[in-house]
């Protein structure tokens, strides 16, 4: 019984997710009327991201290393502000009991946004302090950013989480998180909230680009190349910082599918390549 209704579930969420995740439900009309008032737009409406170390900033000495949260500023003009929370090594457990969502609920007001990515360290069975299970701890962690921020009036939006650079023997893309992104969209179908599903489109961008191609965009460098890494790097899971805007703007190619307000306020160059 407990296969079949898996399958079942599985089978909802294929004929469901492209309409919703693309932006197919209510979701649009709810988002435009949390940032407007009496017709009136918001002067300013602040992004929250709550995710890992492929989302979160990090400094001069690591560079280029960088998350897509920490160039994802670049994308918006004026009238978005970017607070990039997102720290390295974090699951959507950990996060939560180390305090550092609550800050955030605490900051966050109605018609902002919190973007929640998780999945790498969740899937680390052996730590208890970060593992969740796909369809239930998992879920029910990632429900409390969700209803954490709709109690604040502001603007839930899941984001499976990012692929890492791993190829078949045959040079194509591997899936690599397992249940975590499908557990993902069940839970955005479940509580109306959209999502992007970065695993797909980092998917479809590392096929595109193939195996020697994706170590532009991660954090792939020779010995002697950068003082930062003297005896080089071959790191299949971050990214330098033009992989990292590479990846922030599959974020948006996602905003702009699922017709969030923020797709108004796009960066000037970016509303030229649309």
């Amino acid at each position: 019984m407990k296969t079949w209704k898996n399958k079942w579930k599985k089978l909802c969420i294929a004929v469901l997710s492209t309409s919703f995740i693309l932006g197919g439900s209510g979701a649009l009309v709810s988002d435009v009327q949390a940032n407007s008032s009496n017709g009136t737009a918001r002067n300013s409406v602040t992004v929250y991201l709550a995710g890992d170390s492929t989302v979160s900033n990090y400094e001069s000495h690591l560079a280029p290393r960088a998350g897509w949260g920490q160039v994802f500023d670049e994308m918006f003009d004026d009238k978005i502000i970017v607070k990039n929370e997102a720290v390295s090594g974090r699951s959507s457990k950990s996060f939560i009991d180390e305090g550092r969502l609550a800050p955030i609920l605490d900051q966050i007001e109605k018609g902002d946004y919190l973007f929640i990515q998780f999945g790498h360290n969740d899937e680390k069975i052996e730590d208890p302090t970060r593992y969740t299970e796909p369809y239930t701890t998992y879920k029910s962690h990632l429900k409390q950013y969700i209803d954490g921020a709709r109690e604040k009036g502001a603007i839930p939006v899941l984001i499976t989480p990012v692929e890492r650079r791993r190829f078949t023997a045959e040079g194509l893309a591997r899936d690599s998180h397992g249940e975590y992104p499908e557990a993902m969209k069940e839970l955005g179908l479940e509580e109306n909230v959209p999502v992007i599903d970065l695993t797909a489109k980092s998917k479809a961008l590392f096929n595109e680009l193939g195996p020697e191609g994706t170590k532009k965009v991660f954090l792939w460098l020779d010995p002697g190349v950068n003082p930062n890494y003297p005896n080089g790097v071959q790191d299949n899971t971050h990214f330098q910082e033009e992989g990292a805007k590479q990846i922030a703007r599959l974020v948006i190619e996602g905003i702009d599918e699922s017709k969030l307000y923020l797709r108004n306020h796009l960066a000037e160059n970016l509303l030229e390549s649309r």
